[in-house]
């Protein structure tokens, strides 16, 4: 919440450490299902693109480091931070039917938190599993394995 965005975070924190985005039509259903999930909200470190941070924060009054706006390079910020090992779980609420301005870098995201092996929700019913797993609540040891073998490890990658 100092504008850093690229203060390492330790590797051994306990808490899970999360993106959250959300394209415009599906910024309601963000809400709602972070309003729902608030008490495990709260218990992450929290980054998200910009508007969808605002939008959130609003209604959680929970901290959240926040990128630029998507179009404006926030999808390629936290594409980053998954490259870097720095994200868990990204939670994206993206829209399908909807051309986006910056459809490549919504395309780069999704393919780097599948290369990089970072579990990756793309509307409730699969946030809903991703959040509730018992894997989700204690990252560290799966952060250290992940660490360990890099994309590479994907054997369909060689």
């Amino acid at each position: 919440m100092d504008g850093k965005v690229t203060l390492l975070l330790r590797p051994d924190s306990p808490r899970p450490i999360i993106a959250l985005v959300a394209h415009d039509r599906r910024k309601e259903e963000m809400v709602e299902w972070a309003h729902f999930n608030r008490g495990t909200l709260s218990r992450c470190t929290i980054y998200a693109t910009r508007t969808t941070g605002l939008t959130l924060q609003a209604e959680l009054e929970t901290p959240m480091h926040l990128l630029l706006s998507g179009p404006m390079g926030g999808d390629s910020q936290l594409g980053s931070l998954i490259a870097e090992g720095r994200i868990d779980a990204v939670f994206f609420f993206w829209d399908p039917l909807t051309p986006q301005p910056h459809d490549v870098d919504v395309k780069a995201l999704l393919r780097l938190a599948v290369l990089y092996d970072v579990a990756i929700a793309c509307n409730r019913s699969s946030a809903d599993h991703i959040i509730s797993s018992p894997l989700f609540a204690v990252p560290e040891k799966y952060r250290q394995d992940r660490g360990q073998v890099g994309p590479e490890f994907a054997p369909w990658a060689r």
